[in-house]
């Protein structure tokens, strides 16, 4: 569904959409960290999955990776910042195989049709995928691999397997398409990318470091990575 229409006319509660890729591990710090805050701020957390490959393509961006030197300083950062986030990621053994060569097409068409049938397991389906590829360095492309992650998720195997089979359709392929181009329509470059309307106008905050100005444009306070383990 678009963002700009899914934000309730009268809301008292700023929308936040989260553009998305499970290949993205800093989307997955930038995914549950505004879960975290999501009791906190007073804001309604949309999840909007799209194909990074789509955005990459669209806008002549590359993956850092493929410049050696943001290469070898990635795989240190992101040890950094998981530790910081907590969140559980893991270096996978091989990078370029599994992020660059397989990519995520399959996965996030499956959370698309999870989105459009079965949208209380968005959050839920989603994680699970991350888990798979950056937690434990599994794959994510097969149809044995998402259902497993489904399953794990609590999605029963009988809508998984529909899903699944859901996820090849014209109807599928065409919402993570326009949901993908609406992303560059904002201008979104990379993920995970964040769009708030403040004033009627759409705002972009690109990064999960910059959830902290993100806060800052809603009107609420930053408590760190962790707000449970901060004092108010």
């Amino acid at each position: 569904m678009a963002a700009a229409a899914r934000q309730g006319l009268g809301s008292h509660k700023k929308v936040v959409d989260l553009f998305y890729d499970v290949v993205s591990p800093y989307s997955w710090f930038g995914f549950e960290v505004l879960c975290r805050y999501r009791p906190i701020w007073n804001m309604e957390l949309r999840f909007q999955p799209v194909f990074l490959g789509g955005i990459m393509k669209a806008t002549g961006n590359q993956a850092p990776a493929m410049v050696p030197k943001k290469g070898q300083y990635m795989s240190k950062d992101l040890m950094r910042v998981a530790k910081f986030y907590q969140v559980p990621i893991c270096l996978m053994k091989d990078f370029f195989g599994t992020v660059l060569e397989k990519g995520s097409l399959p996965a996030m068409r499956f959370v698309t049709a999870v989105d459009i049938t079965e949208p209380q397991f968005l959050e839920s389906v989603s994680r699970e995928l991350w888990m798979r590829i950056w937690s434990r360095d599994e794959d994510v492309t097969q149809p044995e691999s998402i259902l497993a992650a489904a399953e794990r998720a609590g999605l029963p195997l009988d809508k998984a397997r529909k899903l699944l089979e859901m996820s090849t359709s014209s109807e599928v392929k065409n919402h993570l398409k326009a949901a993908t181009d609406e992303a560059v329509r904002y201008g979104v470059f990379g993920l995970p990318s964040f769009v708030t309307h403040i004033n009627d106008e759409p705002q972009l905050i690109f990064g999960s470091d910059r959830l902290e100005l993100l806060g800052s444009l809603l009107g609420e306070k930053w408590l760190g990575p962790v707000p449970t383990s901060s004092k108010l």
